[in-house]
């Protein structure tokens, strides 16, 4: 099967590879923004699946899974994301993606998800579309402001200080102080370890 994976974030974008290279009978190809999807699915190549990234850049929300529903050969298109609500996994779904995928999946259910979907079969996971929209309390949150926990945030989903820094509109700089003040806090190294921290600790 061959699967197409549409995210800016080029950590996720090895990581993801690095799964499903693994797998028997999968041909990974993978773009940087919704625009160079859209060029290789007008390409040579079919999909049996497009996974899209809710928030990269040409996206539009969800407006970028009517544009890929619309290029001719396209069949099966599943939206992915680290931070999308239920409401908004409800509507892709409604507008015809055949899955949605929490980015906080844990690898191996990322993986059969995925190749569930290029099968042919819907998938959005039971615990994220049932479960109560209520905020997360956990004691390593108690630890933080609420400035850390938007740059932890970024952290978890491989954002560089520099993505961060243009999400939150703070200069870069400040995003640095805020990770080293984050790693004193988690008890952690890395930018690495403190998103395995938070993901590990359900947060994200």
């Amino acid at each position: 099967m061959r699967i197409l994976i549409a995210d800016d974030h080029e950590l996720l974008r090895d990581a993801l590879g690095a799964f499903m290279q693994s797998e028997d009978g999968i041909e990974l190809h993978t773009a940087a923004d919704f625009a160079e999807a859209c060029t290789l699915l007008k390409g040579e190549w079919t999909y049996d699946l497009v996974l899209l990234d809710y928030n990269m850049p040409g996206m539009n929300g969800l407006d970028g899974i009517a544009v890929a529903n619309e290029i001719s050969g396209v069949h099966r298109v599943a939206l992915m994301s680290g931070e999308a609500s239920r409401e908004i996994a409800e509507q892709a779904l409604e507008m015809g993606a055949i899955g949605f995928i929490p980015k906080t999946l844990p690898a191996k259910s990322l993986v059969n998800a995925i190749k569930f979907m290029a099968m042919g079969e819907k998938y959005a996971p039971l615990d994220f579309m049932t479960a109560e929209q209520e905020e997360i309390n956990h004691p390593i949150l108690d630890k933080l402001t609420n400035r850390e926990r938007q740059v932890l945030h970024g952290l978890t989903e491989g954002k560089s200080n520099k993505e961060i820094a243009l999400d939150l509109e703070l200069s870069e700089p400040t995003i640095k102080l805020h990770v080293k003040t984050l790693y004193r806090k988690l008890e952690v190294g890395n930018r690495t370890q403190a998103a395995l921290v938070a993901r590990d600790a359900g947060i994200f």
